[in-house]
């Protein structure tokens, strides 16, 4: 009897082995497929991997420039670039074993790495500090036994340094956007959003439980119409990109808080591309446009500007922060922000506030790269921002493009569907205010050469 349970037990077992494999096969024939979907269209994203910090110039594994000195940088024979003695002085005595970091490798022209602080020798002591003093995480969420002064210090920066009452970090914004909506907003209420906002935030949104309203790009006629709509509901809440992403145009916030003022609605502005850079003083898009004390609440990034590393934050009133810390699932279940990735951003805005002339730069950089390339035939969106996207529409152009600058020493990469929609395909270049003069034109002269190569350009 024993033996022909054991006998059936083996029987029984067998269809089920049969078919569990045969899901996982059927599984891998519809990934395949979808795969192959993507290298067909011309979308497929490759990763490249870099071999140093991140900077103006890295070094990229399999490419011999990465390796090597740039043609006209330094080298033998070669001059240094057109940087004063005391910049070459500052840089050496700051770290001289990396010295020649800072003068060759592949020019980066892809980063968020808005003010260089990526690399800055403070802001990378500032993390081994923390890293020494607070260790290197917390083993837990941060209501249970993961809240240190050191997240309460950069909480309470952040708030000052956006003139609000309160703070709350996140892993990244991407959670921060996933995590307020649902706290705040309710059946009875309402979201009025861009419909070019950023993945997260149509995310975030997505999540809630509010009427959701989408209003057409920069459009305030529409804007406007949908808030007549949304007069029914409790609250309204108008949600946008400060900057956005992709495109490097700027919300017309003046007029969103004005529209936002006669019909009686809160203003919500992810900053990420805009924090510590627009504004005299780097607090945003609401002090480059003056509305700081008319945007209710700002979620923004530790892991661009902010000494890139990673962590996000809401920042707003306080009693929206407390409701965060009860409510806010991607805080509640997430592990508190790596103590070194703290260190870094509080030094990071320690930087920012002690001096805004690194921002000044910024403004006249962009310019320089905007106007090149224009005159020399490509078509830039956007206005002054950093962000210069590179209108090409094809994917495969994109793409080839991208790799043909990268073998003559820049790195950029090219941007398709579903990143952007299909036959907007661009190549985003993102100026940094620790790229020179000549790194910029070194950019744009290779842009030409590509271009003309693949007819881009006549």
């Amino acid at each position: 009897m024993w033996a022909g349970r054991v006998l059936h037990a083996a029987l029984s077992a067998a269809p089920r082995g049969r078919r569990a494999q045969s899901a996982l096969t059927q599984l891998r024939g519809v990934l395949e497929e979808e795969l192959e979907a993507i290298r067909g269209a011309g979308t497929w994203k490759s990763e490249r991997v870099i071999t140093s910090r991140q900077g103006p110039r890295i070094h990229v594994d399999g490419v011999s420039g990465g390796n090597s000195p740039l043609p006209g940088v330094v080298g033998p024979g070669r001059p240094f670039p057109a940087l004063s003695c005391c910049v070459h002085t500052a840089l050496y005595l700051r770290n001289p074993s990396s010295f020649f970091f800072f003068i060759s490798g592949i020019l980066n022209f892809c980063a968020n790495n808005y003010l260089g602080l990526s690399s800055h020798p403070e802001v990378i002591q500032a993390g081994l500090q923390a890293l020494e003093e607070f260790g290197a995480g917390l083993s837990s969420t941060r209501f249970i036994c993961g809240t240190q002064t050191i997240h309460k210090d950069l909480e309470a920066k952040i708030a000052r340094f956006h003139q609000r009452e309160d703070a709350i970090l996140y892993p990244s914004c991407f959670d921060a956007n996933a995590g307020l909506f649902e706290a705040l907003l309710t059946p009875q209420d309402a979201v009025l959003s861009d419909e070019l906002n950023h993945a997260s935030i149509i995310d975030g949104i997505r999540l809630c439980k509010a009427h959701k309203y989408r209003y057409r790009h920069l459009d305030m006629t529409d804007l406007e119409a949908k808030l007549q709509e949304a007069q029914k509901h409790r609250l309204r809440l108008v949600a946008t990109d400060g900057a956005f992403s992709m495109d490097g145009d700027i919300a017309p916030l003046r007029e969103i808080c004005h529209l936002a003022s006669r019909y009686g609605a809160l203003v919500f502005v992810d900053e990420c591309h805009a924090t510590g850079f627009l504004g005299a003083t780097g607090r945003g898009t609401d002090e480059l446009l003056g509305v700081m004390d008319q945007v209710t609440v700002i979620n923004s990034t530790l892991g661009k500007a902010l000494g890139g590393a990673s962590g996000g934050y809401t920042t707003g009133p306080g009693p929206l922060v407390s409701l965060l810390r009860q409510r806010s699932r991607p805080y509640l279940f997430s592990n508190s922000l790596p103590p070194a990735v703290a260190g870094c951003a509080s030094k990071a805005l320690d930087l920012l506030t002690e001096s805004n002339a690194i921002i000044q730069t910024m403004a006249a950089k962009t310019q320089r790269f905007r106007s090149k390339m224009e005159a020399a035939g490509f078509t830039i969106l956007g206005a002054s921002h950093p962000i210069c996207p590179v209108m090409l529409g094809d994917a495969r152009l994109a793409s080839c493009m991208a790799d043909d600058m990268l073998k003559r020493g820049i790195f950029v990469i090219g941007f398709s569907y579903p990143v952007v929609p299909k036959g907007k395909a661009r190549i985003r270049v993102q100026i940094s205010a620790v790229h020179s003069e000549e790194d910029i034109d070194r950019c744009v002269e290779a842009f030409v050469e590509v271009g003309r190569l693949h007819g881009a350009l006549p």
